[in-house]
């Protein structure tokens, strides 16, 4: 039997929304206990306008069989600078190298967009996610470093910033 294809890389569609609540609210809620629902994250109910605005971007991984397996997103948080959001990947997915093409399309898209810094706020819990960042480039930083226009959340206890 051979491998399965890739999942690809491509931009949000309004019909991915079911399929990406699929994909982070049981990672969120069950691999890492954090007690939030749907209804509690209007960025997902609302992704063309929290993300697909300015020179930010939500992107799905989707498979073979037309299913959301990964997400990434990044908000334009003005003077050169955007926030990564929401970066999932379905455990099936993880190792395949999933995560590494949200990521290049995020970088890339960053880049062609003028983006000179992205940031990123994470729980304390996400320790793969955390080794996954700081092996692509991303330096932990402290929170008093971020801008005011970042958009915290009240999980996030690491931070980290990637330099364009």
């Amino acid at each position: 039997m051979e491998p399965a294809a890739p999942p690809l890389v491509r931009p949000f569609r309004p019909a991915d929304t079911e399929g990406v609540a699929a994909v982070i609210v049981p990672i969120q809620q069950a691999e890492f206990g954090v007690p939030i629902r749907y209804e509690d994250q209007p960025d997902l109910q609302a992704i063309p306008d929290f993300y697909q605005t300015g020179a930010g971007g939500f992107w799905v991984a989707e498979a073979a069989d037309g299913s959301v397996v990964g997400t990434i997103g990044l908000r334009d948080i003005g003077d050169g600078m955007a926030a990564l959001r929401k970066m999932f990947v379905a455990a099936e997915h993880r190792g395949d190298g999933t995560a590494r093409r949200l990521l290049d399309m995020l970088i890339a898209h960053a880049k062609a967009a003028g983006l000179r810094t992205v940031l990123l706020g994470t729980t304390s819990r996400f320790l793969a996610a955390h080794r996954f960042y700081e092996k692509n480039g991303f330096v932990e930083i402290a929170e008093g470093e971020l801008p005011a226009s970042f958009p915290r959340m009240a999980v996030d206890t690491k931070f980290y910033r990637f330099q364009l």
